[in-house]
Formats: C-alpha cells, sequence, structure tokens
C-alpha cells in the first residue's frame, strides 16, 4: 500500500461528487460569476437614519481560519452593574438582492458547506470574505441589535436599527479563551488596542451570566464528537476535535441573545418570521428508558430541566462515554427544523437551548434563512411589506430544513474519509477504543487518538454499548469514507 495515495485534491473531488449526490450545487454559474464582476466595493450607503458607530471597540471572534466574518461584538458599562451590549450582523443584502443569480443560489445550497479538503461557500468568496465580511479595519454597514443586560444577566430590552461599523480587532477563540483563561498572555489583537482587554473581559463576564441563566432555565449540554483534519499544503498531517471554551461560549451567548431579540422584533411588528425550532422531543419515552440505565428517573413528559440535570451529572460522573451518550441523545430529540410561525400562535420554541423565540439571523454571509430574517428586518424598519410571502416562506422553510439535512450528511460522510485517509498508514496498529453502537452483525467503535469511529467486524456475543477495547485497524477506503477494525487477538 502506498504511503497516502490520496491527497487534499484528491478529498475535494470526492465532496464535489457526495454533494451532488445530495442535490446540492458545488459551483457557481456563469450568471453568478457575471454578477460579481460588476460588484467592486462594499456596499455604501448615505440614508440619513444610518448610524455611526465606527468610534466603538468592535471585535469579531471567530475560528483561527475563518475569513467570512458575519459579526462583530461591543460593550458598554450604563451603571448598576448592567451593561449595553452590541451585535452587528453583516449587512450581506446592501450588495446581494433577492432573486439574483447569486441569491439564487444561495438559496439553492441554504449554507455554506465545510469540508476539511474545500469550502463550498454559499456566496462567492469574494463577497463572504471581503465585500461582504465584517473585515478588520473596514467601513461596513450592518444591522446592530443592542441590548440591555441586568447585573444578574436577564435581557432588559432590545432595539435593533442600521449602521456604519467597523472591525478593530479580529480574534481567534482559541487564543482569546487561553487568554481568559489566564494560561497565555493577551494576543496581539487585544494587547495593541487600549481598552480591548477590558471589552474582552467584560463581554466574557456576560455571557458567563447569560449561560447561567439559560442553563437554570433548562439549557442543554451536549457534546458531540466531531473531529476536524488538519493538513498540510496536499498532506492530512492530523485529526484534532474542537474544544468548547470561553471564546466560542461567549459568541454563542451573544448570538442567542440577538437571535432572540430578533424574532421579539418581528413578533412586536406583527411579522411571520422563520424559525428554527427543536420541537419536544417525540421519543421522550425513549429518552426516559435510557435515563433509567443510568438510575436516573425523568418525568413522564418532556422536560428541558430535568433532562439538562441528568447531562450534567452525567459528563461529570463519566466524561469520556459523555459525547456517546450526548450523540444519543440527540438522535432521540430529532433534528431541528425551520417553520413559519406567525405572530399570536403558541411559539414551538427551541428545546435544546431553552428559548421560546428562536431563530437564525447572525450569519447571512453563511445561512441562507439569516439573510431572508436580514431582508425582512431592514424591510420592517422602513416600513414596508416583506420581500417574502407567506407562501414563499413556507416553501423556503421547507427546503431550509431539506438541505441542512444533507449537508450534515455530506460533512459527515466527508469526516469519515478524512479518518479513512489519515489513518490508512495505520493498518496493523492498534488501538483503544469505546463500542458506541451494535446491530446483530457487527458494531461501531470510537477510538481515542486519533478521534475517529469505525465499523467492529465480528463482534462478539458479550459486547455492550460502553465497553472499552482494544481494536485492531484492518482496513480503510478513502473513497467510501469506510474504515473497520476488529478486536486485538480476535
Amino acid at each position: 500500500m502506498h504511503h497516502q495515495h490520496f491527497t487534499r485534491a484528491d478529498l475535494a473531488k470526492i465532496a464535489v461528487v457526495v454533494m451532488k449526490e445530495h442535490g446540492l450545487e458545488p459551483d457557481f454559474s456563469e450568471a453568478v460569476q457575471d454578477q460579481l464582476t460588476q460588484i467592486q466595493s462594499a456596499a455604501e450607503e448615505s440614508d440619513p437614519s444610518l448610524q455611526d458607530l465606527r468610534h466603538l471597540l468592535w471585535c469579531s471572534l471567530d475560528n483561527d481560519d475563518s475569513l467570512d466574518l458575519d459579526q462583530l461584538s461591543a460593550c458598554e458599562d450604563i451603571g448598576n452593574g448592567q451593561h449595553k451590549i452590541y451585535v452587528a450582523i453583516a449587512d450581506v443584502d446592501g450588495l446581494i438582492k433577492k432573486d439574483s443569480p447569486i441569491d439564487q443560489h444561495a438559496k439553492l445550497n441554504t449554507a455554506s458547506i465545510y469540508t476539511s479538503s474545500r469550502i463550498f461557500p454559499m456566496l462567492p468568496e469574494k463577497l463572504s470574505t471581503n465585500l461582504s465580511s465584517l473585515n478588520f479595519n473596514e467601513d461596513r454597514l450592518a444591522l446592530v441589535t443592542e441590548m440591555a443586560v441586568s447585573a444578574t444577566g436577564e435581557i432588559l430590552g432590545s432595539t435593533i436599527y442600521r449602521a456604519k461599523v467597523r472591525n478593530k480587532a479580529k480574534l481567534a477563540y482559541d487564543a482569546t479563551s487561553d487568554w481568559i483563561d489566564g494560561k497565555t498572555h493577551a494576543p496581539k489583537a487585544i494587547a495593541d488596542l487600549p481598552g480591548m482587554d477590558l471589552q474582552i473581559k467584560t463581554q466574557d463576564a456576560i455571557a458567563q451570566k447569560l449561560r447561567l441563566r439559560r442553563h437554570q432555565a433548562g439549557s442543554l449540554q451536549f457534546e458531540i464528537f466531531q473531529p476536524k483534519a488538519i493538513f498540510a499544503g496536499e498532506k492530512i498531517i492530523d485529526i484534532a476535535e474542537q474544544i468548547q471554551n470561553r471564546g466560542r461560549q461567549l459568541i454563542e451567548e451573544f448570538m442567542i441573545a440577538t437571535n432572540e431579540s430578533t424574532a421579539r422584533f418581528l413578533l412586536k411588528k406583527g411579522i411571520p418570521s422563520l424559525r428554527r425550532v427543536v420541537r419536544s422531543p417525540e421519543r421522550w419515552l425513549r429518552i426516559v428508558e435510557l435515563a433509567k440505565q443510568y438510575g436516573a428517573l425523568l418525568p413522564s413528559s418532556p422536560d428541558s430541566k430535568a433532562l439538562s440535570e441528568f447531562l450534567s451529572k452525567r459528563h461529570v460522573a463519566d466524561p469520556e462515554r459523555f459525547p456517546d451518550l450526548s450523540l444519543v441523545i440527540v438522535k432521540l430529540m430529532g433534528p431541528g427544523e425551520y417553520v413559519l410561525e406567525h405572530p399570536g400562535e403558541k411559539p414551538i420554541g427551541h428545546f435544546g437551548l431553552a428559548v421560546q423565540d428562536y431563530m437564525h439571523s447572525t450569519a447571512p454571509n453563511r445561512r441562507f434563512p439569516d439573510l431572508i430574517t436580514l431582508r425582512m428586518i431592514k424591510q420592517a424598519l422602513i416600513g414596508q411589506r416583506s420581500l417574502y410571502d407567506n407562501q414563499e416562506l413556507y416553501a423556503l422553510a421547507l427546503h431550509c430544513t431539506t438541505q441542512e439535512d444533507a449537508i450534515r450528511k455530506v460533512e459527515r460522510r466527508m469526516r469519515k474519509s478524512d479518518a479513512a485517509l489519515f489513518l490508512e498508514p495505520y493498518i496493523g496498529k492498534e488501538f483503544n477504543g469505546i463500542i458506541t453502537g451494535i446491530t446483530p452483525n457487527y458494531g461501531w467503535v470510537r477510538i481515542f487518538n486519533p478521534p475517529a469511529e469505525g465499523m467492529l467486524l465480528k463482534l462478539p456475543k458479550n459486547a455492550t454499548i460502553g465497553n472499552k477495547v482494544r481494536v485492531q485497524l484492518v482496513s480503510t477506503d478513502v473513497q467510501m469514507g469506510h474504515i473497520n477494525f476488529m478486536l486485538s487477538g480476535y
């Protein structure tokens, strides 16, 4: 067997095929290219209602390699332990109008698709990583949500308006988190700008209060196993897991707060909106059964608070197996979906996040529902009727749910090919793992180092889920994304 005869480019080719199989379009059309040549600069407007907020200490906080910057945040102390949080969202609609060729491509795929070998952006990179991205030191148009937060992390009220903003610091999750945790010195972008250190420390403190409040309301904490391949040029050199840290939590809390504010804004205006919901689990009784196996009693009707407490106890009791338990419960809860909600109806809400009003509005460069919402808010702000009628919104909610499911399948399938490629040179080697699934003829095993999952051939009679095992890698197939193990000495 040649040592890694597949390259990053080969993986990208596999990704193209898998996307097409799932009804997604990997490439931009000629019409898109034509429209792109017309766009030479970022959106500009001289509307008197545009506020100028370029003076605020805005920063972006994202993955190390992210170039599509959708949101900025800033905060201000307003006394009595209260703060104002500002979240700015890129005004993608400033350049890309409804039903133009670029919009039609975005509508087809509904989101950017991230595979390790190639990113398939929803919008061409000339926009998503440049002209419609909230790039460092560039003036940009944005939609700003301004929220007042109490000393205990309660959101007291919010307003939404359009503004000019300027990103003063491009920050990355891991380095920023290490600094918040006191492990390292401040990243250069923080150290270079007077007042930025206090900004981030304050935003972190507010985010942790918001988080605590959601937990008390019954928000669910999962830890999903999603390893990511790391390349050096064309060669795969490692597979690493993304860690949940303070930087990611900061953005997560601010985005959930923004999404809730956006939802309430449209509700107040009497405008139906596209919501992201996870219905209370239909398979709740199976979750109750599962909890029983761990000696825990859950109530007989869906109760996110009780489930949340069960999860945090399990996380403490058995951190090693927690990702597998998380996955089982997420599957039992069923996937999220987009629905059209009308003012005056009882909201379905988002079971997993313990919020009643939840929608996607914070990533219009990466997700189509967010771009729809952005357009609806802009129309509502000037008192004009929506660009989307209800019929169209119903159809879009359904389409976005279908495509999101397809994207999830493509991303999961490509993670398998990545892992198969990385493990290819280790055929015959032994690994420590844990059994994660059992069928009549074979099982599934997750190995710890590198983090990967594969099939376990020839399952012994007494195997049970959660068993720790020593396995030997017997074969891999990069094209199909297959990894096969056998129990050692079997």
